[in-house]
């Protein structure tokens, strides 16, 4: 039958696509369905596009500061439209190259909306509408913004992520609601192009999953930039006004203060895209807005499989990848390991970055481990300051006992492709002596890495 598959995919993001890739390369006949853009919202609404609108406010920083650097600039200024056409760019390029991989590995992409009416059947609305059959049919719908009652999304004074990508103009005062990545790395892009921010954080840190020590570092080089932070406060009410909202917050002790701004972005998490899949009567079980899901993408009911944000955190495209291609490769047969949540990193594209993987030393003294902790300073970094960013910090944790790198965390310049190196060591299962042992390159940054192991175990050099 034409219309009968191995595998059929519902979603096309980072996720998505990867699996359907991984899957025609073992074999199978591969679908995907997807009712917006390939790629999804990484790559058309996320990941790239913010990554390509950050790189813009960092050379436009450069460019302020260029004396520091013996160069000069005069007349420095931005085009929020170029700003914002550039992004587009960079996005439809990478959707346009996810279309073309889709072509180069046979698969068959299904323009439409799907919802499986019964295990091994999807009936698809839209352009591409008809029921198609699959053995395997895996769900990687994504996440949208969490909406809070009162403080609903206009696409003008109200935005998401959304609308705070394509700005018509830069707005001169900015609230920010919430301290995640997605909140703080547009709190960053904004406040470098002069906008005013204030970011409005209801826990008692800002990067609420990252350890406290890197977070503290973070909010004190955002706080130099001229970001205004408060912690352990809510929003409690928005008045709209012609060109600018009111919001009303209270802090953990129940003092107030209002705030006016001419933009509001409320970035306070995101919900799985479960709805009109057609889940509920077929049992499939969920959990507060998302899919139970195994280590290897399984639902409870047989031929139905999750990954990515929709199965939830950490929600993150590389975390969707790797889970779709552990799913294909289980349902092959394969034996791939389950997914170990521990070592995936996480990034955060703000100045200055931050980066980690594995356990904070909060939760590794939680566990109840004995922890050795290493540090080293940018400052003590040739290339850091060489770079002109002596500021940051990396930060390693180890077991005391067996000498198992239990975590690592960094905040400063380049931090988000240094993280790596300890990912793969961890996953490596490597120990303190080897890392020590290992032989890092001068002068890098990641000579950081190295003398951070040194501290945990006293023989640190350059302090």
């Amino acid at each position: 039958m034409a219309d009968a598959f191995d595998v059929l995919i519902i979603g096309a993001g980072p996720g998505g696509y990867v699996t359907a890739i991984r899957a025609a390369q073992l074999g199978f006949k591969t679908a995907v369905v997807e009712k917006a853009q390939l790629g999804g919202i990484c790559l058309n609404w996320g990941c790239i596009p913010t990554k390509a609108l950050l790189r813009s406010a960092e050379i436009y920083h450069y460019m302020q500061h260029a004396k520091d650097y013996g160069l000069s600039a005069e007349k420095i200024g931005f085009d929020a439209a170029a700003i914002v056409a550039r992004s587009r760019g960079v996005s439809k390029k990478l959707s346009d190259g996810v279309g073309y991989l889709m072509k180069k590995n046979k698969i068959t992409v299904i323009d439409g909306a799907a919802k499986i009416t019964k295990p091994g059947e999807v009936k698809v609305e839209g352009k591409g509408a008809g029921t198609y059959q699959a053995k395997h049919i895996i769900i990687a719908t994504g996440a949208r913004p969490r909406i809070l009652p009162g403080i609903e999304p206009d696409k003008k004074l109200i935005w998401t992520y959304f609308e705070a990508m394509v700005p018509s103009s830069m707005p001169k005062s900015l609230l920010v609601m919430g301290s995640g990545a997605i909140g703080i790395e547009f709190a960053s892009f904004y406040r470098s192009f002069g906008c005013e921010v204030t970011v409005v954080e209801l826990l008692p840190q800002i990067l609420p999953v990252e350890d406290e020590e890197i977070a503290a570092a973070a909010r004190k080089r955002f706080e130099k930039q001229g970001m205004k932070i408060l912690t352990g406060a809510k929003v409690t009410k928005v008045t709209k006004k012609t060109d600018s909202v009111v919001a009303e917050i209270e802090d953990a002790k129940g003092a107030k203060q209002s705030i006016e701004a001419e933009r509001l972005i409320s970035a306070v998490g995101v919900v799985g895209n479960i709805e009109n899949l057609g889940l509920e009567a077929l049992g499939v079980k969920t959990d507060r807005g998302i899919i139970v899901a195994d280590g290897y993408g399984k639902t409870n009911i047989a031929g139905i499989y999750a990954i990515g944000d929709v199965a939830g955190p950490p929600m993150l495209a590389h975390k969707a990848e790797h889970e779709g291609v552990i799913c294909i490769e289980a349902i092959k047969g394969l034996k791939p390991h389950a997914l170990d949540k521990n070592k995936i990193p996480g990034c955060t594209y703000c100045v200055p970055q931050i980066a980690s993987v594995g356990l904070t030393e909060k939760k590794a003294k939680e566990q109840g481990r004995e922890v050795r902790i290493g540090r080293f300073p940018f400052l003590g970094n040739g290339k850091a300051i060489a770079l002109g960013e002596p500021d940051g910090l990396v930060k390693t944790i180890f077991d005391r006992k067996t000498g198992e790198l239990l975590g690592a965390h960094m905040v400063g310049a380049e931090v988000t492709e240094l993280i790596q190196g300890f990912v793969v060591a961890m996953n490596c299962e490597t120990t303190e002596e080897e890392l020590m042992h290992s032989v890092f390159p001068h002068p890098t940054l990641s000579e950081m890495m190295h003398e951070s192991v040194l501290d945990a175990y006293g023989r640190v050099i350059h302090v």
